[in-house]
């Protein structure tokens, strides 16, 4: 079970997200069926969600969503508060040559365009809240940095933001996936953030000893070196998706009585996809006349 904890250091000057959603992005890849870059961009956006999420108090759902100009038109993560996330990429066989190091050209696939951060609240008190959204133009286009843009310009909180995604040829596709997020908050010591900084710098790739076995507990420790910290909470982390049957044809019913005699008549039935988990639901002529019948 993939897990996120969050914590505080340095006499709570200091906020540490960490987690690990190995099994989380294994299954949003098999849904969409992503090529390798496509897959590491949605794994990187899944796991800054997540921390992003847990980061953020009084919200029901956030979402990430790049829309930019690169092969992969633009990729979206959502996290809800109780360790729940889903995502999709618009063009999931989108794919580069790997860069010189090796590494998936993640920054090719994305290009040029705009990094959007999507708060919404009040769904679980039967409240429709305005949502609150924030945007930045996309730096990099390797995601952690673009998401580390984002605090920096729209929140005003310098932070780091680590992320990583390792893959194979054979299923499982996705033999590590993981993050960290290290926010300074007012006050910090000018010697802590140095020091931070340099074992950041000097650390091994998250995504190697994710792969050995690390925890989240393991990745703060990697990230804070001999900075002591508090964990103040854990919570397991899942893909998620609040797709249904139901909703499905609580839609198909939007559409109206004209519009489903004209599917019943033409199409012998109706086929809804869910973006997000790429779940198919189906209708046949029956579930129809049952709604036609609803609205009459």
């Amino acid at each position: 079970m993939d897990k996120l904890i969050h914590g505080t250091a340095a006499d709570d000057t200091v906020r540490v997200i960490a987690v690990v959603t190995t099994d989380t992005v294994e299954e949003a890849i098999r849904r969409h069926g992503t090529c390798p870059t496509a897959s590491a961009a949605l794994g990187r956006m899944l796991s800054g969600a997540a921390l992003m999420g847990a980061s953020l108090k009084d919200f029901d759902r956030l979402t990430l969503r790049i829309d930019a100009d690169g092969p992969i038109g633009g990729v979206v993560a959502e996290a809800n508060n109780t360790g729940g996330v889903r995502g999709y990429v618009r063009n999931p066989l989108a794919e580069l040559p790997p860069k010189p190091d090796g590494k998936f050209d993640v920054a090719g696939i994305v290009g040029k365009g705009m990094f959007h951060v999507i708060r919404e609240s009040g769904f679980d008190i039967g409240l429709h809240r305005e949502p609150y959204i924030g945007s930045v133009p996309i730096q990099s286009g390797e995601i952690a940095e673009d998401l580390a843009f984002y605090f920096a310009k729209s929140e005003q909180i310098p932070s780091a933001v680590l992320l990583g995604v390792l893959l194979q040829k054979s299923e499982p596709f996705v033999t590590a996936s993981g993050g960290v997020l290290i926010q300074m908050m007012p006050g910090v010591n000018d010697h802590i953030v140095t020091m931070i900084e340099d074992t950041v710098a000097h650390a091994p790739h998250l995504t190697s000893v994710i792969k050995e076995g690390a925890t989240p507990e393991d990745l703060i420790r990697l990230t804070l070196g001999i900075i002591d910290f508090e964990v103040l909470g854990e919570k397991d982390i899942s893909f998620q998706c609040t797709c249904s049957r139901e909703r499905a044809f609580t839609m198909i019913e939007a559409l109206g009585r004209d519009e489903l005699k004209s599917m019943l008549e033409q199409e012998k039935g109706a086929v809804m996809n869910c973006g997000f988990c790429n779940e198919t639901y189906r209708l046949d002529e029956d579930d129809l006349r049952d709604l036609i019948g609803k609205l009459a």
